[in-house]
């Protein structure tokens, strides 16, 4: 799954477009490298989001295409 989608579906960013001028932005990174929009989200990828005045950290646990507001959360674990 694309990185601008992860970051939709997961809601850790409101939209598709405000993850996609995030990469752009080079402000997420995975692996501890900035990535593209289009990046193919792995399980164990660590994604790490610069927006606002704190920065979150999270790894990938799950890939999934259709996720419900509940089970949102089930998708990554945030570690800092």
């Amino acid at each position: 799954m694309r990185l601008d989608k992860y970051l939709k579906v997961t809601r850790l960013i409101k939209r598709r477009t405000i993850a996609n001028e995030a990469c752009d932005a080079q402000r997420v990174l995975v692996n501890g490298k900035a990535a593209r929009a289009s990046y193919d989200v792995k399980v164990g990828d660590l994604i790490e989001i610069i927006l606002g005045n704190r920065p979150i950290k999270v790894k990938v646990l799950n890939v999934s295409e259709y996720v419900t507001k509940e089970t949102a959360t089930d998708q990554y674990q945030v570690i800092e």
